[in-house]
């Protein structure tokens, strides 16, 4: 059940007509029943804060068409339709504010721009593989209705001078015309430092047309870099952005609620949650997931109602063991 100061906070949003706090509180309520193991529950607060947001989308924005990149733009952009929600991933409460107070300045991004004021919009996420950052970017997408639009640094990084400029051009030219989320995933293949690689010369060029680029940028879409090795990073890249968030591996208390997230649509057996925290040490949130994906597995193949702990031990171990290679 939703803490007193939940049920306060959410009746005071709703005097305010304060949607955002509103959804935002639902959304927390909807969290915590799945941390509790009401999947069902929280699946169904779910589906009903979606249908409200709807209708509050349609009343703020233009409809976003489904648009597929055409042309050139198809080698250089993939998108996606995500339906994901912040309620979907364990985060830590300062990440976890920093994306709330990101989404509710878009839902105003109207009366911001009449005041000749923007939203955050350009973000660097920095952190070990499997953290979630770019899965921040799908969340973002899905909170707020919008395409996610993936660079294929393969086809935009290439050996001659100049073409990998003209089609970082092309890419922010989308940015411009087509409102949506657009991630520039392994960033570090950009942004590193000017005094390094071979081609010294050509790394300088990328790097300064895409800090051009972003300096000029005044769409209303949200530009996301991320990368694993933050400290490969041009210094001038971090002025750039409009906020720098760190993901960390999930201490033992987010990794329990990760696991809980995770497994609230099957029944359990006799699971003693500390010992899997503490086996899970070292442990990413995309680790976790695809522990509990396997002992998952394990138990419909071997044609058992509940999920065992030794299940979850022994993927636990698997994926330590292949971590470690």
């Amino acid at each position: 059940m939703p803490s007193a100061n939940q049920l306060k906070a959410l009746l005071q949003s709703h005097i305010d007509r304060d949607e955002d706090q509103f959804y935002s509180i639902a959304m927390q309520i909807a969290a915590h029943e799945a941390k509790l193991g009401h999947g069902q529950l929280a699946k169904e607060l779910r589906i009903l804060i979606d249908k409200a947001k709807k209708v509050k989308y349609e009343n703020n924005f233009q409809p976003t068409p489904l648009v597929t990149p055409r042309g050139e733009l198809s080698g250089l952009l993939s998108v996606a339709y995500p339906k994901l929600r912040l309620a979907d991933i364990i985060l830590s409460e300062d990440i976890q504010e920093r994306l709330k107070r990101l989404i509710s300045e878009h839902c105003k991004i109207k009366k911001l721009r009449s005041h000749g004021l923007a939203p955050r919009k350009k973000l660097l996420l920095i952190g070990p593989p499997g953290t979630g950052k770019t899965l921040t970017a799908s969340i973002l997408a899905g909170e707020l209705g919008l395409p996610l639009f993936i660079v294929r640094l393969d086809s935009l990084i290439t050996k001659f001078m100049g073409e990998t400029a003209a089609k970082l051009r092309m890419i922010f030219d989308e940015i411009n015309q087509k409102r949506g989320v657009y991630l520039f995933d392994e960033f570090d293949s950009i942004g590193s430092q000017r005094s390094m690689g071979n081609d010294v010369g050509e790394i300088r060029r990328i790097l300064n047309s895409f800090l051009q680029m972003i300096e000029q940028d005044d769409s209303d879409s949200l530009l996301i870099a991320a990368t694993n090795h933050g400290e490969m990073l041009d210094d001038a890249l971090y002025r750039r952005f409009d906020d720098v968030i760190t993901y960390l591996i999930p201490n033992k208390q987010e990794s329990i609620d990760t696991f809980k997230i995770k497994l609230a649509s099957f029944k359990l057996f006799k699971i003693n949650w500390k010992k899997l925290a503490e086996a899970s040490i070292g442990l990413s949130y995309g680790d976790i997931t695809r522990v509990c994906e396997d002992a998952i597995k394990e138990m419909l193949i071997q044609n058992e109602k509940t999920i065992k702990q030794e299940f979850l031990i022994r993927s636990i171990k698997d994926r330590l063991t292949i971590n470690a290679k």
